[in-house]
């Protein structure tokens, strides 16, 4: 990894954050694929050791929490008995996204079960420096993982949503309607104003437009779980530090006063990597 000059680690990892794929990425900076992988998973890694370092602290007031679907090498009803099923099949990204600054403090890449949700909730609530305002949506496991993470220092609500009965019909791959919804007061006194999820719902469009992996219906899905952690960690120390938020004008990191200026591409890459 040495051996590829900083200008074209940074061309690469630019290609990667647009969404682009491994296979188009190497034919846009004649890159071998083997190379990007690499290249991915070490700048990924170290994103992610960034992140860890960076947020700590935190002033966030009213943090809402989601978990985004993906898959490795195989769809979950293709996983065989032998498989390692902690390395393919299904696999949920776990988000936290502060609603006043669009920061994403915390993720977790792992199975949908409480195991994944207790450690995800732990790491929240390790990087906050006061009492905070969580909403999620009606996962049940949201429950017992707050609870064992905040206790009863936390006021927390789920927006449920209720949806159309009607079936999917054959090739619909749209979500079923939205009949209505409710906003539940789980623990403490939250607002039942900001009782939501739509930051952390659109923050999953902002990843599956960011990531080629998590783009449904296509080939360019992961193929190690590896490579899939690091892309998801490189996505978010991107989008924290480097991607000036529309609405904010600046980045969240800057909102957030995790630092004080804008990053460059450059100084990630070169911050992450040899």
């Amino acid at each position: 990894m040495n051996r590829v000059p900083l200008a074209r680690r940074v061309q690469i990892i630019n290609c990667l954050v647009e969404g682009s794929s491994i296979r188009s990425t190497e034919r846009m900076t004649g890159t071998h694929r083997d190379t990007i992988c690499r290249l991915l998973v070490e700048v990924g890694e170290g994103c992610a050791t960034l992140m860890d370092e960076q947020m700590r602290e935190l002033p966030c007031r009213r943090l809402q929490v989601d978990e985004i679907w993906a898959f490795v090498l195989k769809k979950q009803r293709q996983v065989m008995p032998g498989d390692d099923r902690s390395r393919v099949g299904n696999q949920w990204t776990f988000v936290a996204i502060d609603a006043e600054t669009k920061l994403v403090p915390v993720h977790r890449v792992g199975k949908r079960d409480l195991p994944t949700a207790v450690a995800f909730m732990n790491d929240l609530a390790g990087r906050l420096s006061n009492r905070v305002q969580l909403s999620s949506d009606a996962l049940a496991a949201y429950v017992e993982a707050t609870e064992r993470a905040f206790g009863a220092a936390i006021d927390y609500g789920q927006a449920v949503k209720f949806y159309d009965a009607e079936p999917a019909g054959p090739g619909r791959y749209s979500p079923p309607k939205v009949t209505y919804s409710e906003r539940n007061v789980i623990v403490g006194q939250p607002d039942t104003a900001h009782i939501s999820t739509s930051y952390v719902e659109r923050q999953n469009l902002t990843m599956r437009m960011s990531m080629r992996r998590f783009t449904r219906l296509t080939n360019g899905f992961s193929k190690k779980v590896e490579n899939h952690k690091a892309a998801v960690a490189l996505h978010f120390a991107h989008y924290n530090f480097v991607r000036v938020h529309r609405s904010l004008r600046v980045t969240p990191a800057m909102e957030a006063r995790v630092t004080d200026r804008l990053w460059s591409l450059d100084e990630l890459v070169e911050r992450t990597s040899a």
